[in-house]
């Protein structure tokens, strides 16, 4: 029973689930709710392996980057830390390569490679992608934090791909359903790019004296807290400006109570954190603004239910 409960730390099973809840109120509150007539068994399968890929995919990094962060994290939360504690670092391996060539397959499973070969290969890259990741990227200024954002938003773009598929040969349709949804897409696609990028930082912030003591070169240790501090803020305040001005294009519709839901449960504790950003300077506080960033980013996916209300 110990193991599994590591295991299941290890996956970091709560965002897995988080992945999964993402996917399923994409395809159920936007897309089916567009296309209502399109929905077939067959779409559903492959909406499902799609699910499991990216689960598949996102536990393997998750495996991964605890396998090469082992010594940076007995800094950072030796109270938590799994490999070689729990789990024996050759299990660690096996699970990491098993759950990613499973994820592999579930996306070959899915999407045919006659018509969806850059889908295949974008599920591919990331799996690679997260390896070099978890070795050597995540240690550079910015990079590392760039790329977990664009992973993170490809959870979106995977969906959308995979309903226009030859949208990268002949440019997007222009049937107006087909706008409406590439709109969506774009704008929780990007919603998760900034939100993530926000938090990379803000974790960043968190584990500078262990990333410091093992030479990764983070935004913290190059800049400095103060100048990453402004790089969040920047973010935020960017975030905030737009989903305010959207707030007030959706009002002439009467969408009243995603008007306010967005006011109370995304935009208000934005404001928040970055009302809470530059007094901090622990590693208690920054983890409290990550984890009140993480809270964000599940308000904003929990917002596509008014699509399915008011579409």
């Amino acid at each position: 029973m110990k193991i599994l409960t590591a295991f299941f730390r290890l996956v970091r099973w709560p965002n897995l689930l988080f992945i999964a809840i993402t996917q399923v109120l994409f395809e159920y509150c936007v897309y089916r709710k567009l296309y209502p007539a399109s929905v077939n068994p067959q779409e559903t399968e492959q909406f499902l392996l799609l699910i499991a890929a990216s689960v598949l995919i996102a536990a393997a990094g998750y495996i991964i980057n605890d396998y090469f962060d082992l010594n940076i994290d007995q800094v950072n939360k030796p109270g938590k830390v799994v490999v070689s504690a729990i789990i024996n670092r050759r299990w660690v391996i096996f699970w990491h390569m098993f759950l990613s060539m499973v994820g592999f397959f579930c996306t070959v499973a899915a999407l045919p490679l006659s018509g969806y070969w850059h889908l295949v290969l974008g599920n591919m890259a990331s799996i690679v992608l997260l390896w070099f990741y978890s070795t050597n990227l995540k240690k550079q200024l910015l990079v590392g934090n760039v790329l977990i954002s664009v992973l993170t938003a490809w959870v979106i773009g995977i969906l959308f791909f995979a309903k226009h598929p030859l949208h990268i040969q002949r440019g997007i349709a222009v049937e107006p359903v087909d706008i409406r949804f590439f709109r969506y897409s774009v704008l929780y696609g990007a919603f998760a790019f900034i939100i993530s990028l926000i938090r990379e930082v803000i974790k960043d912030m968190e584990d500078k004296e262990g990333d410091r003591k093992y030479g990764c070169r983070t935004m913290p240790i190059v800049w400095g807290l103060n100048a990453s501090k402004v790089f969040v803020a920047v973010w935020l305040i960017v975030l905030v400006a737009v989903l305010s001005v959207l707030q007030f294009y959706v009002l002439p519709f009467g969408w009243w109570q995603s008007v306010l839901y967005c006011f109370v449960c995304i935009i208000a504790p934005l404001l928040w954190i970055l009302y809470k950003l530059f007094p901090a300077q622990s590693a208690k506080d920054f983890h409290q603004l990550s984890t009140l960033v993480k809270l964000v980013m599940f308000t904003g996916i929990l917002s596509m239910i008014f699509f399915r209300i008011y579409l």
